[in-house]
């Protein structure tokens, strides 16, 4: 095209005999330039000074020519952009005189062709925050965005997404303005110009019944963004036909519009856009996360992706949207594998003729909701891993690797250490059957269980016999056969350990004819409160998560008894939170207002009076500012229980979140140096692990704030670190936790050493590690003289070795999307009680450890073949990957070796299948997977 331009110069050779004459200073400059350009480069430049010349051509004709040769020499370099283009750097000098002849130019197609390449070179020469580009590309043609390049049309997208938020503010100042003309106002000026009172007058516009409808129609008038949404739609199918969803995403969140997005996913991007949309979900504040999640859940149900979309229905604690998975879904075994899903997460979500009208599929169906194949599921892998033998306290112990002075701990206090004993045994054979202590063998000479049993003092035997239910745990009809002898005792302490230990064998467990009711219904109403106490606590943990009317109206009936004692009322209100964690019923949360409100000066010094505030909090577990009424009404509490009911309403209800905002608030109140009378920070300490053990990134931060908090905060402040430390790292051993915890257990505060042995066994919980391990017998050996102290290492060596590591406390599932509503009651309720260690965990109360069964879950991925018959087949387990935002099929495990199954999962590992010849129903490889199989696989010859 040069050589025509160079053809009908004629009529421009004036204009190019007078540029010397007009900037006679540059020569110098320009020509010292062009010395170092090479000769080609030289070519260009010279070439492109020659298409700027034309393009102010009167002649309509060159100015066309000229445009188009411009067009094409820009496209060509911008075509793969790892610097600035030579045509831009060359052009950079005439930016503003091509500016300047478009604003002479007459409306025309030229004028639409100028304003693309305007639009193009203010890619690198505009100043920043003007936006040109974007202002040129809407006053140009409407051709194909993606031809000028990626980096131009990312450009463009981030100067939308500012444009866009520049128009939002434009428009909610007119309206503020035009609301206070309305309610005739004179000050407009002072408003109009104060971003401050925006809220206000939002408040404001909401209080009145019939706004002016002529305000929204000049609203819409004066910033409309149609313009910049049909920009919008152009950009997002070029990032998705691209690979470059996520920034389609970020631009569809940034203008409010995620429903586009919809229209533009496909069969090869959809996975990626949606995995995208559920990592982002959770940095975005209410409710842009939930309409985040509402859109990945419709793309997943589109594409057929329902046991996905089954996940998002579960995070959302939506029972429609669960039915709608499954009515989606015509494939019976794929129903079954939601049925593991929902089993594993804790759900009681109830199955109707809509979901299966064939009784006997949905009597399956049922089934594994029900838990009843847990039990045999745990013993495959046992005996697959081959640690069916059971283990006796000392094996755990190992007290022959320590020197002497160990030893002679066992004549310091033995009703506790049995006691101890009896928590370790109960922690490592949890779920396996059998014990050497409470289970032994009938021709044994040591004569049965009951020797045990009476080895342990008054309430020391309700823990005794409790941990029967542990050993048997999930095996309903086993444990209840082996747990009835213990009803026929006279001692009321044994009785009430039995209660407790029906509700741990039922744990997780639902059946059709409610044994546990039916065996504890009748001890809830006894005089004797050991044995009330323990009815509660088991009905509390066989019926988690259930929000069973009968319970609840039961448990009601005692936080109304001004006659029942203070203990009974305390647990009956954890009780009643667990039965109806996450559901805000009112009428459970008005009984237990009132019972606090009930309470007397004496009665609220008391330890217990912490299980209150903390049953009320339960009932609000993850829901957010669903718990805002309940906390206006607490303000009104006597000021002793206030700010403890405040920091626990506000913890629970945001667990799990991640909520900056809300950690930054107890923070604050963690900051504040009170008198040692006051016990409300310690719930505050607790809150900040339960909110920010939602991701990694909150994780680690919350991780380093209580770090500092060990530095400057009160003693009751270190005395919960320990404790929240162990939360964030449950059943996952991270190497500087651990250092932190070894430190803080020599502490000379012996509440904070307490605290830290314990939480060594919580983030050790079911791993086996070694180090921890090793630990604790120094620990055990360090302070034998000691008997609260060895008592905690005890159990906090229980923990590392619990069902002998097969074991997890993680409330985390699902490659750590869901969290286990029931799981994290029971480690809220566990942790809350070690806050006053000595008068609770390690005094006569100790059976409140049993709460952990809530959160006990099988660290195991077990694949089952379509009947539901185990099915031994090659997996890949390994440190999992994040692969959010990558394009391609990347790899999402590292550092794999390869086993057959069943196989155990640590925290942070990723398993997928090795072989092609099944497909798993599941995406994520966790617990229960069922396995089809392939039809396309052919067996290499």
């Amino acid at each position: 095209m040069a050589p025509d331009l160079n053809k009908a110069s004629g009529s421009g050779s004036a204009s190019k005999n007078e540029a010397p004459v007009k900037a006679p200073p540059s020569k110098k400059k320009e020509d010292k330039k062009d010395e170092d350009l090479s000769e080609e480069d030289l070519a260009l430049k010279q070439q492109l000074e020659l298409y700027v010349e034309r393009v102010q051509d009167p002649e309509p004709g060159i100015q066309k020519l000229a445009l188009e040769s411009l067009r094409q020499e820009i496209r060509s370099s911008t075509s793969s952009m790892t610097s600035v283009p030579k045509p831009l750097k060359f052009l950079r000098a005439h930016y503003g005189a091509l500016k300047e002849h478009y604003e002479k130019m007459a409306e025309s197609d030229l004028k639409k062709y100028l304003a693309d390449i305007l639009s193009v070179l203010a890619l690198t020469m505009s100043a920043e925050g003007e936006r040109e580009s974007l202002k040129y590309r809407l006053l140009g043609s409407e051709g194909d965005i993606g031809s000028w390049g990626h980096e131009y049309v990312r450009n463009l997208a981030g100067e939308i997404a500012q444009e866009y938020m520049k128009r939002q503010v434009y428009t909610l100042k007119h309206y503020y303005a035009f609301w206070r003309i309305a309610l005739k106002k004179p000050d407009v000026s002072l408003y109009y110009s104060d971003y401050a009172n925006i809220l206000v007058f939002v408040r404001l516009a909401l209080s009145f019944p019939l706004p002016p409808l002529w305000l929204f129609y000049r609203l819409t008038e004066e910033a409309p963004t149609h313009d910049l949404i049909e920009l919008v739609q152009q950009i997002v199918a070029f990032h998705m036909k691209h690979n470059a969803e996520p920034e389609a995403v970020d631009l569809l969140m940034e203008v409010e519009d995620l429903d586009i997005l919809s229209k533009h996913v496909d069969k090869t991007n959809f996975k990626r856009t949606c995995l995208y949309l559920t990592s982002a979900a959770k940095y975005l504040p209410g409710p842009d996360d939930l309409v985040v999640l509402k859109i990945a859940y419709e793309i997943y149900l589109k594409f057929g992706e329902y046991a996905s979309a089954l996940q998002i229905a579960l995070f959302l604690d939506n029972s429609q949207n669960i039915k709608q998975v499954y009515i989606s879904c015509d494939d019976p075994h794929q129903k079954k594998q939601f049925s593991y899903i929902l089993a594993r997460h804790g759900s009681a979500f109830v199955l109707d003729d809509d979901i299966s009208a064939d009784d006997v599929d949905r009597e399956v169906l049922e089934e594994i909701i029900n838990n009843t194949k847990l039990s045999e599921g745990y013993l495959t892998l046992a005996r697959d891993i081959e640690v069916m033998e059971p283990k006796s306290p000392e094996d755990i112990y190992k007290a022959h690797l320590l020197d002497g002075r160990a030893s002679a701990g066992a004549s310091v206090d033995s009703a506790r250490q049995n006691l101890a004993a009896t928590f370790v045994n109960a922690f490592v054979n949890a779920g396996f059957g059998q014990d050497k202590l409470m289970t032994p063998p009938t021709d044994s000479s040591s004569g049965g269980s009951g020797n045990w049993l009476f080895k342990n003092k008054e309430h020391g035997k309700t823990s005794a016999a409790a941990s029967l239910g542990m050993i048997l745990m999930w095996d309903v009809d086993s444990g209840l056969a082996q747990l009835d002898k213990y009803f026929h005792s006279n001692d009321n302490h044994v009785i009430a350990g039995a209660l407790l230990g029906v509700g741990i064998v039922n744990c997780g467990i639902r059946n059709e004819c409610d044994p546990a009711l039916a065996l504890l219904d009748d001890f809830v109403d006894k005089e004797d409160p050991s044995v009330r106490i323990g009815a509660i606590m088991g009905l509390g943990i066989a019926y988690a998560g259930t929000q069973n009317e009968q319970i609840c109206s039961k448990l009601s009936g005692i936080l109304n008894d001004a006659k029942a004692p203070l203990d009974v009322i305390a647990f009956s209100a954890i009780s009643l939170g667990l039965v109806c964690v996450s559901s805000c019923n009112e009428e459970v949360a008005q009984a237990i207002i009132f019972a606090l409100m009930d309470r007397s000066e004496s009665e609220l010094q008391e330890p217990l009076i912490r299980f209150l505030p903390l049953g009320l909090g339960l009932l609000y577990l993850g829901k957010q500012e669903r718990v805002d009424a309940t906390a206006e009404v607490s303000k009104t509490f006597n000021e002793k229980i206030r700010k403890y009911c405040d920091m626990t309403l506000l913890s629970c209800a945001y667990a799990g979140t991640g909520n900056v905002l809300k950690v930054q608030n107890l923070l604050g109140h963690c900051a504040e140096h009170l008198e040692k009378s006051e016990t409300h920070q310690g719930p505050a300490v607790l809150g900040i692990a339960m909110i920010a053990m939602a991701e990694e990134l909150g994780l680690e931060m919350a991780i380093r704030s209580l770090e500092h908090l060990l530095q400057y905060g009160e003693q009751n402040i270190r005395r919960a670190v320990p404790l929240a430390l162990g939360l964030l790292c449950i059943s996952n051993p991270k190497v500087n936790v651990m250092d932190t915890l070894s430190r803080l257990s020599h502490d000379t505060d012996s509440e904070v050493a307490m605290a830290a042995v314990i939480s060594l066994g919580l983030i050790g919980a079911g791993t086996n590690n070694a180090r921890i391990a090793g630990m604790l017998r120094n620990l055990s050996s360090y302070y034998y003289k000691d008997a609260p102290l060895l008592f905690c290492v005890r159990i906090a060596q229980g923990l590392v070795h619990l069902g002998k590591g097969l074991l997890t406390l993680n409330p985390y599932h699902s490659d750590r999307f869901l969290l286990s509503p029931t799981a994290l009651a029971g480690l809220i309720t566990m942790l809350h009680a070690c806050l006053d260690m000595k008068n609770i965990a390690s005094g006569k109360y100790h059976y409140v450890l049993y709460f952990l069964v809530l959160a006990m879950q099988p660290r195991m991925l077990l694949t089952v073949d379509e009947n539901l018959k185990p099915l031994s087949v090659p997996v890949r387990v390994g440190q999992a990957v994040d692969v959010v935002g990558q394009a391609g099929r990347p790899k999402t495990i590292t550092g794999f070796q390869t086993h057959s199954t069943p196989v155990l999962l640590a925290a942070g590992d990723r398993a997928e299948l090795a072989t092609e010849k099944y497909i798993p129903l599941s995406p994520i490889l966790e617990g229960f997977v069922i396995l089809k199989e392939n039809p396309d696989y052919r067996e290499d010859l």
